[in-house]
């Protein structure tokens, strides 16, 4: 057994499908089946059933994804501790984050801490689309500021920041001169979406049911922030995102427009339940003393 197939393992219960898994993981999905295989005979299980959408773990699967999780997290702990030493640093913080992540809160944090902890070196990991999550579970990260909806099982988490969503636009849209849009008004344009993300994601995101009821007009996919935008600029479809993406990703062909009657987005700082990482609890302490600054009326600042 390795600790690549522990990966394989746990990226095929993230996702649910084979095909999926492999491309997360940069492996043909034939390879992937036969690693999938050659460890369920060598355990002597069946760790996941398939299905006609994909596959689900079965009761010893489950088991089995636990523990491959908490493997592959005490193994990165263990290269983090061998890094520390070989470039004779105090350490390493990575820090998750998605897009804009929390917005201007995401940089000043990491700032903040670079600041206190001269000699730790801060690593932002960008995700797409709710990956952030999955990525601190499987040890890719130590800390994340994770986009809600999200499965935090297992987690601490608390909110720190909270934004408005904006409509993404091509420039010359009709909607694009407007000071505000309601989620109606957005109804008949094909709205993009992705694959990658949970379904509760993915429908959270889309306001699905919208009011009235009614379904999304569902536009083409993507995997990526780049991909969604280039066709929203070629006015292919519309996206939905929260308002600090008006100000990280300006360009002269997009339009964003606020969105008055939609849930805002939640953005959690999340990290392991029971760590014992200083440094982990350093950024938290950051983040929330930043978070309760910007959240404090003007005058008391």
């Amino acid at each position: 057994m390795e600790l690549r197939q522990l990966r394989y393992l746990v990226v095929i219960d993230e996702v649910g499908n084979l095909g999926r898994a492999a491309e997360r993981l940069y492996v043909s999905q034939p390879a992937l089946s036969y690693a999938l295989r050659s460890l369920e005979g060598e355990l002597g299980v069946r760790l996941f059933d398939r299905h006609a959408g994909g596959v689900r773990a079965t009761a010893a699967g489950r088991e089995v994804v636990d523990e491959a999780r908490r493997t592959l997290l005490q193994a990165d702990r263990v290269t983090a501790a061998a890094e520390r030493h070989r470039l004779g640093r105090a350490g390493r913080l990575r820090v998750g984050f998605e897009a804009s992540g929390a917005g201007e809160l995401t940089t000043r944090a990491r700032a903040e801490f670079a600041r206190r902890h001269p000699g730790v070196r801060v690593e932002p990991k960008r995700f797409d689309w709710g990956q952030e999550a999955a990525a601190l579970r499987e040890g890719r990260v130590d800390v994340a500021f994770a986009w809600l909806p999200a499965d935090l099982t297992g987690m601490r988490s608390e909110i720190v920041h909270v934004e408005g969503r904006v409509v993404g636009l091509p420039s010359g849209h009709p909607l694009a001169g407007r000071d505000g849009v309601s989620i109606m008004e957005t109804a008949e344009e094909p709205l993009m979406w992705t694959e990658r993300a949970p379904r509760e994601w993915v429908d959270w995101w889309a306001v699905n049911p919208r009011p009235d009821g009614s379904a999304p007009r569902w536009g083409p996919t993507n995997d990526n922030v780049e991909e969604m935008l280039e066709q929203v600029a070629e006015g292919v479809a519309v996206c939905f995102a929260p308002s600090s993406m008006a100000r990280y990703y300006a360009r002269p062909d997009l339009a964003w427009v606020p969105l008055t009657d939609v849930e805002p987005l939640r953005v959690a700082l999340a990290w392991h339940e029971g760590t014992d990482d200083p440094l982990v609890r350093g950024f938290v302490e950051v983040v929330r003393e930043l978070a309760e600054l910007a959240s404090a009326p003007p005058g008391s600042r």
